[in-house]
């Protein structure tokens, strides 16, 4: 009884708000409601290749797709993003920070620093290798040979100073000692350029852990004298650490160093 008194109700309403409104205007075959221009449907067809070079077509297409889905990893590990990234993460955990400042927050600002320290590499790679391309002077494979040079550049400048990482790699492959920075292969500097980012990223960890563990340990001592042992060090020791941080303007000297870090 009670669903039948709610649907005999609806259908009233509904017959009610048709009766006020009226038929409904037609639309123009150009515009919807409101008179914004209607979104095209895209459709995409898959059909047997008839030829070799369709089937070749087909390959650099799906490699091309391949190399787009790996590009963020790319713009990580072949940048100063790598080092950057590690930095701030190892001030987070020296300070004892939980959630501030937020992931996302610290990789924001791993981001501008890398565009900041790589922009020389960028404007190389632009001007000599996309807008010749887009006005029709070289080709895509000399395109490649242009925008690898700048970061091989890039790679090989921060290991200048130790290329044991260069060499590991070389030996690895049965290859024989670089003379050059030709005689490197890309598959051989990449890898070594990862370890040696990660190698000074920790070395940089460890300077910035030194003077937070002291606090820590200081902290922890006089709980330990005063008898407050169930009382957790860090609770204590973490806004210290915050005004030592503060005190030296820690993320400009931060910043600077890190910026000199890097062979530019």
């Amino acid at each position: 009884m009670k669903r039948g008194l709610l649907l005999f109700l609806l259908l009233g309403l509904a017959q009610l708000a048709q009766a006020q409104v009226g038929p409904a205007a037609p639309l123009g075959p150009d515009l919807l409601p409101g008179g914004t221009i209607p979104i095209p449907f895209i459709e995409l067809s898959m059909s047997e290749a008839a030829s070799g070079s369709e089937v070749a077509l087909s390959i650099q297409l799906m490699l091309l797709l391949a190399v787009l889905t790996l590009a963020p990893s790319f713009a990580v590990l072949l940048t100063s993003f790598l080092r950057i990234s590690i930095v701030f993460d190892f001030v987070k955990r020296a300070m004892s920070l939980q959630q501030s400042p937020p992931p996302q927050v610290l990789n924001g600002v791993a981001l501008f620093l890398t565009i900041f320290i790589m922009w020389p590499t960028f404007s190389d790679i632009y001007n000599n290798a996309i807008q010749p391309l887009s006005n029709g002077e070289i080709s895509v494979a000399q395109m490649y040979t242009e925008a690898e040079r700048p970061i091989r550049l890039f790679m090989f400048r921060q290991m200048s100073d130790n290329p044991e990482n260069i060499r590991l790699f070389m030996r690895m492959r049965g290859l024989e000692d670089p003379h050059t920075l030709a005689d490197v292969p890309t598959h051989v500097l990449i890898p070594a350029f990862i370890l040696n980012e990660l190698t000074i990223a920790f070395k940089i960890g460890v300077y910035i852990f030194v003077p937070f563990i002291i606090i820590d340990m200081v902290v922890a001592s006089c709980l330990m004298a005063m008898g407050m042992i169930m009382l957790p060090p860090v609770m204590i020791s973490m806004p210290f650490k915050l005004i030592l941080f503060w005190l030296l303007d820690g993320w400009n000297l931060l910043a600077r160093q890190i910026f000199l870090s890097f062979n530019i």
